[in-house]
């Protein structure tokens, strides 16, 4: 075993190591990533595990500089909405709301049983946050741990990387399978990407509403008379013909990386204060007692 506990080598990932190294490395870090993706249709240019590859390569980054370990991605996010209609969102996975609180839930409860007390989800698929309030909430009552939940830059919540970005706000530079997510997936598995395929698309509101009702980006609200004042569970193609907001052609391999490593650097930046708190799981509350 090396100097720093790890047996197998330079990975953070701990499906790549033993128990013991585990179990070494809790010693100095009780802190863990857990690594949250998604399966979901984006533009025809794109791969369907865009938000997946996003995420692990700010994982990574942030996972090299921080010392701390990681889980393997749970590939599958709550992407209802993208499942579209029959041979429109192809290859799209989905849990349901329950199902995906559950996996949130048993991870974290079989992470405090081993001795890990803060845990910090992370995810780029926007719609994995719409789901998780109550359950991030059960974890932290039932247990005492700090529980946080680290959406990347991306959508309306992209400053951290906007000098990086070329797109003018009309182009919603940050939104799904545009100028951000094209040239992060490029970067992550450069052999995913399909340039040739690459439009830029426009939302709108859905044909079904009145022209009273627009629509600028891929957020669940809808603008009625100018005030975005009403949230409406819409299916994705119902307000993006393509699965492209934003403007892709702007995307390249080297912004990708750029992005990449400014989000690694701010997930770091985030993981090294949540080291500081000083929190503790009593034993009584670290029972793992769903083994059927």
């Amino acid at each position: 075993m090396s100097k720093d506990g790890m047996k197998r080598g330079k990975s953070w990932n701990i499906l790549d190591l033993g128990y013991l190294d585990v179990r070494e490395h809790l010693k100095k870090n009780d802190t863990i990533i857990v690594s949250m993706g998604s399966i979901e249709k984006h533009g025809a240019h794109c791969p369907l595990g865009t938000d997946s590859f996003t995420a692990m390569g700010i994982i990574e980054i942030a996972a090299k500089l921080t010392d701390t370990l990681y889980t393997p991605l749970v590939p599958i996010g709550y992407s209802p909405h993208h499942m579209g209609r029959v041979g429109e969102g192809t290859g799209t996975l989905t849990f349901s709301g329950d199902t995906y609180r559950k996996v949130v839930y048993e991870i974290a409860r079989s992470l405090i049983y081993h001795g890990y007390n803060k845990l910090l989800y992370v995810t780029h698929h926007g719609s994995n946050s719409k789901v998780i309030d109550d359950v991030l909430r059960k974890i932290r009552y039932e247990t005492g741990c700090f529980v946080g939940w680290f959406k990347t830059p991306t959508e309306r919540n992209y400053r951290f990387i906007a000098d990086i970005l070329e797109g003018t706000p009309e182009e919603t530079p940050g939104w799904h399978a545009g100028e951000l997510e094209t040239s992060t997936a490029w970067a992550y598995n450069p052999e995913s990407v399909a340039m040739e395929l690459a439009k830029p698309d426009k939302t709108h509101a859905p044909s079904w509403m009145t022209k009273e009702f627009t629509k600028h980006d891929g957020s669940g609200f809808v603008t009625f008379r100018g005030d975005e004042c009403m949230w409406v569970p819409m299916e994705h193609h119902e307000y993006s013909d393509t699965a492209t907001i934003g403007n892709p052609l702007r995307a390249s391999k080297e912004k990708g990386e750029r992005i990449l490593q400014r989000g690694g650097e701010l997930l770091a930046a985030t993981i090294e204060e949540i080291k500081k708190f000083d929190i503790k799981v009593p034993a009584e509350k670290r029972e793992f007692n769903n083994r059927a």
